[in-house]
């Protein structure tokens, strides 16, 4: 006979965790996404800037180079159309046919002019002064809104740093030849290059002219004349010597950035120039 009392049975079973598989994996991922996300940029960038720009990243990363370009201020000047200029010669330039492979340009006479001797000697320095100018306003981050009013380029006279003012920034308050703070730190970051430079200086301030039926603050001669004094008592304090002065000028509307335009605020500037020495001659060519 058969056991009513039948014992049920239940098995229960105990399912044990599986073994941690680690996220090292998922690290490696991210750094290869990290690293394909920065190639794609890096070959963006390569195809949307100019070589003007592909030199000034490079001297940006080596500020260390002469090469004229880089840093914040990159070597570039405003033009007439508001683009901006670079006024290093380019790279690719074709030469004309009568000048000669070693950049010299031969004179009607069949020999080389003075001027074209001296040419590459005037050129390093001028390149050298550009650099360690650069180089100054990159070592105080804290004036970089200013990259966009500090314009530095070559010219005839010799290398130029211009302080301009654009709109909603200017470097003096209106009608005032005394500067922001802003400005005066710009200036001061200037003297230890400027103290190690050959070059004496010439500083030139000019105004923009009043648009028609607005009242000019003050006279514009006495305004720019103001403001080039006390650029030049900025650096005097900050430890430039007096004999770098060559002149102190003030040259008011005459002479704006934009002949086509002189109500804009860019022709508001006081412009320090490093005047080009004259090289001395080769032993070979007589005077």
């Amino acid at each position: 006979m058969t056991n009513p009392f039948q014992p049920i049975i239940i098995k229960k079973i105990k399912k044990a965790a599986h073994a941690h598989h680690g996220g090292a994996w998922k690290i490696a991922y991210a750094d290869f996404v990290t690293a394909m996300m920065a190639f794609f940029l890096l070959m963006w960038l390569i195809n949307m800037t100019t070589q003007e720009q592909k030199r000034g990243l490079a001297e940006y990363f080596a500020p260390g180079s002469t090469s004229g370009a880089g840093g914040v201020l990159m070597g570039t000047a405003l033009d007439q159309s508001g683009n901006k200029s670079s006024a290093m010669a380019l790279p690719n330039a074709v030469r004309g046919p009568a000048e000669q492979d070693d950049g010299t340009r031969p004179t009607s006479s069949g020999r080389t002019s003075d001027r074209d001797l001296g040419r590459p000697a005037a050129d390093a320095q001028a390149n050298n002064a550009m650099a360690s100018i650069r180089q100054a306003l990159q070592k105080m981050p804290d004036i970089a809104e200013l990259s966009n009013n500090v314009v530095i380029e070559q010219t005839e006279e010799g290398v130029t740093v211009s302080l301009v003012d654009e709109d909603g920034r200017s470097m003096f308050p209106e009608g005032s030849t005394r500067p922001y703070e802003r400005t005066r730190r710009a200036l001061e970051a200037l003297v230890p290059a400027l103290r190690l430079l050959p070059n004496r200086l010439s500083v030139t301030g000019h105004t923009a002219t009043a648009p028609p039926g607005s009242v000019a603050d003050g006279d514009p001669w006495s305004l720019s004349a103001g403001r080039s004094l006390a650029v030049r008592e900025i650096l005097l304090v900050a430890g430039l010597p007096k004999d770098h002065f060559a002149s102190v000028t003030g040259r008011a509307d005459t002479e704006p950035l934009y002949p086509d335009n002189p109500y804009l605020a860019p022709n508001r500037r006081v412009t320090i120039t490093l005047l080009n020495a004259a090289p001395p001659l080769p032993p070979s060519v007589s005077p």
